[in-house]
């Protein structure tokens, strides 16, 4: 079953088709340094995890990139006499801009621990490749298509006929956006900076081109050096949010094309914005959190992460605690579905006759049908759902309750969200102590003493443990 994603360039929605048959190759813009990574940040990284793990899952070997940006990102965007988001932090903080990068940066990898993501094959920083940034722009100044005005050089938009083809904006509408802030250095409004002069700027280096001033690069020449780096000069999937299409991965076709001479990504895929109980998330309206935020809030990166991709990546996704309030309750449900066929499968619980082979097919077929289309998330979990269902109602051998097992671990790799598969025996590191309460509970229970055994039931959960009734007794399990 071919893997079909939306185009943004195409507008369509197209087959997974790599260059080279058998290993995609992968790009994702990744964080900003500036400040503590957010939970609408991650929406698209976790995308860009999930994208990664069912195209391994279909068998293709991948390389995957994302770039740490920790220079040259302004506030807005790129437009002249915005600020540079590190050079703001770092002056609101009283240190520097390499100290603001480097703790944002730290953070951002502890992030993505604690979510579960699977780290990319390279995460190059942009201040270590200003070298490779200065060979294209070098090229491109050889070329004609770049210009220097007072040190800095300038992308000439006018030169590149094929500028606004991903975004679909028309030349007039480019042309209102950049009047913003006119700078009368530049030939037209349109064009973008591919490298900038300020003596007060603290992160410079000797020009890494001909002819050029000391100063800095540019946002957009970043992503694509690192990504030709190492990826070459055409890339199958590039990712992003929607709010990176408009200037960003436009600027990038028109400086990597113009460089290679060749269409720059196969497919281009956006994620659409994060909400927060219904709006737009802003510090000023108290809907803002970071990552950290809400682990401080006693849930869990498991938890996050599924309440951060249980949505199709181009549908809006509404955050609120209530949401990982489910994801708890839903992955809850997973797992102890999982822990049971695993004490079938140890033999702690008595195994029935079913072998669960079509259910087990069924499942992993209507999991795969929903991921290849457009990775429709959504439905893949309602697929995970019906089957835990039907294996809670099954009676399944060793060999099925084996095979159920293989499919939810196949579920869990692609997705993430679920945690390691469960031990059969769950209490068995549960103090003696609190064991031993188990049969006084039962007699409690039989002698319709309900005082006695609610208190053990107490006792126990305040020692961070649960009683849990079977058919075959009752068992600790962790809290």
């Amino acid at each position: 079953m071919p893997i079909r994603l939306y185009n943004s360039l195409t507008r369509s929605v197209v087959d997974l088709n790599p260059r080279q048959p058998g290993h995609v190759t992968m790009y994702h813009c990744g964080p900003t340094v500036y400040s503590s990574p957010h939970i609408g940040n991650f929406r698209s990284f976790l995308f860009a995890d999930v994208l990664r793990r069912f195209v391994e899952d279909q068998g293709y070997r991948v390389t995957q990139v994302m770039n740490v940006t920790d220079v040259g990102h302004l506030t807005l965007d790129d437009i002249e006499g915005g600020e540079d988001k590190m050079e703001a932090a770092a002056r609101k903080a009283g240190v520097t801009a390499w100290d603001i990068a480097k703790r944002y940066e730290d953070e951002f990898h502890d992030c993505q621990r604690k979510l579960h993501v699977r780290l990319p094959h390279h995460m190059p920083r942009a201040t270590e490749f200003i070298a490779q940034m200065g060979g294209i722009i070098d090229d491109l100044l050889q070329k004609g298509v770049a210009y220097q005005r007072n040190g800095n050089v300038y992308f000439e938009v006018a030169r590149f006929p094929g500028y606004g083809k991903l975004s679909g904006k028309v030349l007039d509408e480019l042309e209102a956006g950049a009047r913003v802030a006119v700078n009368e250095e530049k030939k037209d409004p349109r064009d973008f900076a591919l490298w900038k002069v300020d003596p007060k700027h603290q992160m410079q280096w000797d020009a890494p081109f001909r002819g050029g001033v000391r100063g800095f690069p540019g946002w957009h020449i970043e992503c694509s050096a690192m990504s030709m780096h190492y990826l070459g000069p055409q890339i199958d999937v590039h990712t992003g949010g929607e709010d990176n299409m408009f200037p960003h991965h436009e600027c990038e076709i028109a400086q990597t094309e113009a460089h290679t001479g060749k269409p720059f990504v196969g497919v281009w895929l956006h994620a659409r914005h994060l909400l927060v109980d219904g709006t737009k998330m802003s510090k000023s309206l108290g809907n803002f959190f970071t990552v950290e935020d809400v682990l401080k809030k006693g849930y869990t990166g498991l938890e996050l992460r599924y309440a951060l991709i249980r949505v199709q990546y181009r549908q809006s996704l509404n955050f609120t605690l209530k949401g990982l309030d489910e994801a708890r309750a839903a992955i809850g449900r997973v797992q102890q579905c999982r822990q049971r066929l695993a004490r079938i499968r140890d033999g702690a619980e008595p195994a029935g006759a079913g072998d669960l082979a079509q259910t087990v097919a069924a499942a992993n077929a209507a999991f795969t049908a929903a991921m290849s289309d457009d990775l429709n998330v959504s439905e893949a979990l309602a697929a995970v759902f019906e089957f835990v269902g039907l294996a809670n109602k099954a009676q399944p051998s060793v060999a099925g309750a084996t095979a159920a097992l293989a499919a939810f671990a196949r579920f869990e790799d692609v997705l993430g969200c679920f945690g390691p598969e469960p031990k059969a025996d769950a209490g068995a590191d549960a103090p003696a102590e609190l064991v031993a309460l188990l049969p006084e509970r039962d007699a409690a229970k039989k002698a319709k003493d309900w005082a006695v055994a609610d208190a053990i039931r107490q006792r126990v959960a305040a020692a961070g443990w649960k009683i849990v009734d079977t058919p075959q007794g009752a068992r600790l399990e962790k809290a």
